[in-house]
Parts: structure tokens; C-alpha cells; sequence
């Protein structure tokens, strides 16, 4: 094993843009903690990490949405000596009207999206601080600048992210640390995330796709240089500012637009 730039824990690292971050990390000569549900990918990542790059890889199965999960990774990051990065992104989507999903599904949502994005960033600031050195990187999405009808539960938990990264990242500023916190809003990736959701990637046009490779390439390149709100890909980047720029009176009609199709072409799916 050589010199450890410290320790990186990532959530949701079994697959897509969590494992490449993963990868990534512990090819710059970070050791790790992984964090997913699924043990089996988890362990077998970890192995293929410490003999690609000769750091220490540790896997650690918790639910992020249960308490007694958040708790396990509460108390890894506050056993962690040297905590450098904190990589917060778990998540998933919900497709259909909000009222019609499961209630506790959209709960669980939240929980993972926003509670455990609360616990893990409050539980590793302190040390962060203490040192005066490490970073945060919550992975948020696009959907975060305008209501996402169909999957308005992860719509909101998004822009929820961004508001809650900036004001951290105000916190920190104040109190004169130099801990880099960042917002990452991929658009649409190449992950299992859409697969689990139920939706045909053919829907959507190829130039619309990145890979998990060049997200997570913009997000470590972002966070050399400090950057608060990291949006991959210059077309993202332009569709960003068209939605941020529209009066939301008119996202909002956008919106209630998208929802109807929707609603006519399941209905005519039979669904």
C-alpha cells in the first residue's frame, strides 16, 4: 500500500456513477469506504480496487433510508481518521402522478435524498473543519431547476441539495475554512437509474446521454476549482440557464403541460 491521500466514502457505490467515483478516487490514491445495500457488488468492487491500485478498500452494507443504516455510515465517518471526501449519491426515482406511487416509497425518497444527506454531511463537517481540509460533493440532478412532473418527489429532493450545498457551503466560507462543497446536476446518464425506473432510454435522444465516466470527470474537475454548482456537459449547462432564465409562471405551465401527455399516453398504453 503507498501513501493514502485519505479516506473518500461514497454512497450508492455498488453501480454507475458511485462506482466509477469509486474508481476514480482510489486510482488518485484515496483508501475507501463504500457504502450500497448490495454487499456482493460492493465486495467485489472493493477487491478489484485494492489489486488495481493497491488502497485500502473497505464495503459497508447499509440502507441509507433506515435508521439503523444511517447510524452504521454515521459512525464510520466519525471513526474515519482523515476523512477527505464525502461523496453523498444514493438515490432513485419514482415515475407516475405523485398521488397514485406509493406513499412510502416517496417517503423513503426523501429520506434517502435529503435525511441521510443531512446526517452524513453534519456527521463529517466537524472533522473536516477540525482538520481544516476536505471536501463534500452532493449528487443532485437538472431535474433540480424546474418542477419535474411524473417524478416530482425527486424534482424536489434535488433543488432541495443545490439550496442546502450552497448554504453549507456559505456556513463553511464564514467561518474561514477552506472545505469545498459541491452540487452536482448530471442530466440524463448511462446507470441502472432509469432501468429500475421503468423507462425506454429510446425516448430519449442519444445527444441527451453522458456516460457516469464524464459526469463524474466534470465533478472532480469542478471541485479542483472550487466550484459550487458542477452541470455536465455544455448542452446541460445551456438548457440550465434557458430554465433558470423563464419566468416560472411559465415552467409551471410547461409543466402541467408535460404531466397531461403523459396522463393521455398511459392511459393509452393501458397503464
Amino acid at each position: 500500500m503507498g501513501e493514502s491521500k485519505g479516506w473518500a466514502l461514497v454512497t450508492g457505490a455498488s453501480s454507475g456513477i458511485g462506482a466509477v467515483y469509486a474508481a476514480r478516487l482510489a486510482a488518485q490514491g484515496h483508501d475507501l469506504v463504500l457504502v450500497a445495500r448490495r454487499l456482493d457488488r460492493l465486495e467485489q468492487l472493493a477487491r478489484e480496487l485494492e489489486a488495481k491500485h493497491r488502497v485500502r478498500v473497505e464495503a459497508l452494507a447499509a440502507d441509507l433510508a433506515s435508521d439503523a443504516g444511517l447510524r452504521r455510515v454515521e459512525e464510520r465517518i466519525t471513526a474515519a481518521n482523515g476523512l477527505a471526501l464525502l461523496v453523498n449519491n444514493a438515490g432513485f426515482g419514482i415515475r407516475g402522478l405523485f398521488h397514485e406511487t406509493d406513499r412510502d416509497r416517496q417517503e423513503e425518497m426523501h429520506r434517502l435524498h435529503v435525511i441521510a444527506t443531512v446526517r452524513l454531511t453534519h456527521a463529517a463537517l466537524p472533522g473536516m473543519l477540525a482538520r481544516r481540509a476536505g471536501a463534500i460533493v452532493n449528487v443532485s440532478s437538472v431535474a433540480a431547476f424546474a418542477p419535474s412532473p411524473w417524478n416530482t418527489s425527486y424534482g424536489a429532493t434535488k433543488t432541495w441539495m443545490n439550496i442546502f450545498s450552497e448554504a453549507v457551503a456559505g456556513e463553511i466560507k464564514s467561518c474561514g475554512a477552506p472545505i469545498r462543497v459541491q452540487a452536482l446536476c448530471p442530466g440524463y446518464t448511462y446507470t441502472e437509474f432509469h432501468d429500475v425506473m421503468g423507462v425506454d432510454r429510446k425516448l430519449v435522444p442519444d445527444f441527451w446521454w453522458m456516460s457516469s465516466e464524464a459526469v463524474v470527470e466534470a465533478s472532480l474537475r469542478g471541485l479542483e476549482r472550487n466550484q459550487l454548482i458542477v452541470v455536465p456537459g455544455w448542452h446541460y449547462r445551456l438548457l440550465v440557464l434557458f430554465l433558470t432564465a423563464m419566468p416560472r409562471s411559465l415552467l409551471r405551465g410547461l409543466s402541467a403541460t408535460f404531466a397531461r401527455r403523459m396522463r393521455k399516453k398511459m392511459a393509452k398504453a393501458g397503464n
